[in-house]
C-alpha cells in the first residue's frame, strides 16, 4: 500500500540521519521503500544539504500550498470574496452564509462554498475579520468551529524552536556556551535538582529546587545564567515539558539564550544532560529526598563534577576548559 510522508516521519528521519544510520537502514525502521526516502531527503533537504525534520515539513506545505494556490475558491473569486466581508459584517454566520448561497437560484456570480472553507480563509488569510465572528459566553470569546483546537495547537508548535533546528556548531561541540537543562525528580516529587549543563566542556550547575512553579523554575534559571558573561551563553535545550513554561521569549530574555526543545519522548536528544544527571545520581540515588541535602551538600557534588578530569577534554576539567578557557586536544575554546 502506497505510503506518504508525514510530519513525525521526517522529524524521525531527521533523528535517524543525525545519529548516522544508512538511507537503507532509515527506510527500513520508517517502514518506506529505500527510493522514498531518497526523494524525500532530496526533495526537502536545506540548502546546505542537510536533512531536518521540521524544515523539511515547512518545505513540504509551502510547496502543496502554492500547488493548490489556484484552486483556492474565495482567494480567486473576487464576487464571493466581497459577498462573505459584507455578510460578515452584518453579522451573518459562515453557516449562513454558506447556507443562503446553497439556497440562491442564480448562482452564475458566486459559486458555492462551505462553512469550513469560509472559517479556513477568516482564520488563516483574513485574521481581521474575526472580530464580525458571534461572540459567546465571557467578551471577547468567538464562536469555535470545528477543528480551531488542532489548529490552534499547531500555531503553539510553530513558536517552539526544536532541537534539529538548532546551529551546527551546537551538534559539533565547538565551543561553550550550549547548555542542556533538565530536572532530577526526588521521592518527594515535589523536591527537585535543577541541572544545567554545558555541552562542550561538560561544566554543570546543580540547583534545589523546593517548589515546582513556572516562576521558581525561571527566576532560578536567570540568577544562575546572569552570572556567566555573555560571551559565554548562546542556546538552551530544554525537553519538551512545560516546566519553565509554554512561551520561550520571555525566558529567552531573562537567562540571555536562544532556547530550543527536544522531542516528546527523544530524551536521548540531550545526551549531555542525561549523562551529566547520570553522575549526579551517583551521589544522590534514586530515591533520595531532596528535602534532606543542604545546599552545601549540593555545591560540593557541583565542585566535585566540575573538577573532575575528562578524557574527551584531554584530561583537563571541565572548570578549566569553561571557566578558564584552557585548550582541550585541538579545539581552542571560543571565548
Amino acid at each position: 500500500m502506497y505510503k506518504q510522508f508525514n510530519k513525525n516521519n521526517r522529524v524521525e528521519l531527521a533523528v535517524l540521519l543525525r545519529a548516522g544510520l544508512s538511507y537503507r537502514f532509515c527506510a527500513r525502521q520508517l517502514g518506506f521503500n529505500h527510493s522514498t526516502v531518497i526523494r524525500e531527503i532530496n526533495k526537502n533537504k536545506d540548502k546546505d544539504g542537510i536533512y531536518r525534520g521540521l524544515y523539511a515539513h515547512k518545505k513540504y506545505l509551502e510547496r502543496r500550498k502554492k500547488s493548490k494556490q489556484k484552486y483556492r475558491k474565495i482567494e480567486n473569486d473576487i464576487n464571493l470574496r466581497n459577498h462573505i466581508k459584507k455578510r460578515l459584517k452584518k453579522k451573518d454566520s459562515p453557516e449562513q452564509i454558506s447556507g443562503r448561497i446553497n439556497k440562491i437560484i442564480d448562482k452564475e456570480e458566486i459559486q458555492n462554498v462551505s462553512r469550513d472553507t469560509i472559517y479556513t480563509w477568516i482564520f488563516d488569510e483574513n485574521p481581521k475579520l474575526k472580530k464580525y465572528l458571534r461572540r459567546i459566553g465571557k467578551k471577547g470569546k468567538y464562536r469555535r468551529r470545528k477543528g480551531t483546537k488542532i489548529r490552534e495547537k499547531q500555531r503553539e508548535e510553530k513558536k517552539i524552536k526544536r532541537i534539529d533546528t538548532r546551529p551546527e556548531v551546537v551538534e559539533k561541540r565547538e565551543r561553550v556556551g550550549d547548555f542542556e537543562g533538565d530536572t532530577i525528580i526526588g521521592c518527594n516529587k515535589t523536591k527537585r535538582l535543577l541541572t544545567n549543563v554545558d555541552r562542550m566542556s561538560g561544566y554543570g550547575m546543580i540547583d534545589k529546587i523546593n517548589t515546582v512553579s513556572l516562576e521558581n523554575l525561571q527566576n532560578t534559571l536567570k540568577k544562575r545564567f546572569r552570572k556567566i558573561p555573555k560571551s559565554k551563553r548562546y542556546t538552551y535545550t530544554y525537553d519538551n515539558g512545560t516546566e519553565i513554561g509554554k512561551e520561550d521569549r520571555d525566558l529567552e530574555k531573562k537567562i540571555g539564550m536562544d532556547i530550543y526543545r527536544a522531542y516528546p519522548y527523544h530524551s536521548w536528544e540531550r545526551g549531555s544532560s542525561e549523562n551529566y544527571n547520570g553522575l549526579v545520581r551517583d551521589f544522590f540515588p534514586k530515591g533520595t529526598d531532596f528535602a534532606n541535602i543542604s545546599i552545601d551538600e549540593i555545591r560540593r557534588v557541583e565542585r566535585n563534577l566540575n573538577n573532575r578530569p575528562r578524557k574527551r577534554l584531554g584530561y583537563l576539567t571541565p572548570h578549566e576548559v569553561f571557566v578558564l578557557g584552557k585548550r582541550c586536544g585541538a579545539v581552542q575554546v571560543r571565548m
